[in-house]
């Protein structure tokens, strides 16, 4: 089979990936082999490929954002030619503290899709049947993928940080993530206001009907009573920090951070504020996101790339070039 495979030994900064022909997956006991039609490209699949996140296998294939058709294995939820999707949690020991007290996302020894195991730039992934999500057929495989992290995580990051119906809520950064998860606030009845960089991303923020919009060192014009941070920036994150009310909260939605600028503790975080990390997510939030986004129809503006440039779909989510997701489009490039 065709995959686009990371070589922490030898990728260069944009040749990150090279198109191999690779064995199709063997598949282990209470496996899947999912038949891939698009995988969405997550900022976590550059932080692997640029080193910002410690190499854990010399020789992978990234993504982690996997719409396939189940073709050897199979459930009765999930039987042989359905539609699935799997995400960032490929797997959990189920016997740590942590799963045995409902927290997996925390796992002690977990299995992450395209990080410790092959993930979906590749024609055929082998995964987990039971970290795989039922995908209605008649959605296109391309505006799926990017609910299976992007969506899923932001949705745990407003989960973390509390959101309660009709509160001020900052979104800081625009990317994939925030764009899903401004739908879900919308529903809400939340006033949303973004904080970010590109102009791209503020007219983007701006179409989909944010209350306010503001460039990196903008102020909103009214005190937040949540945030969530996208860019890997400790600098975003005080600055979120800054616009919050007396026992505001901040969800950092990174899973890598640049650096934590130091900060005045009496004038940001007294008051009760707080700041917490989103770390991963667990299958009941990925079941909850996917059905509320089944109920609002959420679909997404992606930029698709076939297989053979997986390369450049990288350099899209490195340089913020593209509106919405960037999703590598596997069937489409045959």
């Amino acid at each position: 089979m065709r995959a686009a495979v990371f070589d922490s030994r030898s990728g260069v900064a944009g040749r990150w990936l090279s198109s191999e022909d690779v064995p199709r997956p063997v598949l282990q006991p209470g496996q899947f082999l999912l038949k891939v039609e698009a995988c969405g490209v997550c900022r976590t699949d550059l932080h692997i490929v640029e080193g910002d996140l410690r190499p854990l296998m010399p020789h992978i294939i990234p993504g982690h954002q996997i719409v396939g058709e189940v073709v050897e294995g199979s459930t009765a939820e999930l039987p042989l030619g359905a539609r699935a999707g799997v995400s960032w949690i490929g797997g959990v020991d189920g016997d740590c503290w942590y799963c045995r007290h409902s927290m997996e996302n925390l796992c002690d020894h977990p299995v992450f899709t395209g990080y410790t195991v092959d993930g979906g730039y590749a024609e055929y992934a082998a995964v987990r049947a039971d970290f795989a999500y039922p995908i209605a057929a008649d959605l296109e495989a391309a505006q799926v993928a990017p609910l299976l992290c992007a969506g899923i995580i932001g949705f745990r990051s407003l989960r973390v940080a509390g959101v309660e119906r009709g509160e001020r809520v900052g979104l800081y950064g625009f990317g994939s993530s925030a764009s899903l998860a401004i739908r879900v606030l919308q529903a809400w009845g939340c006033e949303v206001y973004v904080v970010t960089r590109g102009e791209t991303h503020r007219k983007a923020a701006e179409v989909r009907g944010a209350t306010w919009v503001g460039d990196e060192d903008a102020r909103p014009p009214v005190e937040l009573d949540r945030a969530v941070t996208f860019a890997p920036s400790g600098r975003v994150v005080v600055a979120a920090l800054s616009h919050l009310r007396k026992g505001g909260v901040v969800a950092i939605n990174a899973i890598h951070l640049d650096q934590m600028l130091t900060f005045d503790y009496d004038k940001l975080l007294w008051g009760e504020r707080q700041i917490r990390s989103v770390a991963n997510m667990t299958r009941a939030d990925a079941r909850d996101f996917l059905a509320l986004a089944a109920e609002l129809g959420l679909r997404q503006t992606v930029t698709r790339f076939p297989l053979e440039e997986a390369n450049q779909a990288l350099e899209a989510v490195k340089h913020e070039t593209a509106d919405g997701s960037v999703v590598i489009d596997v069937a489409g490039a045959k």
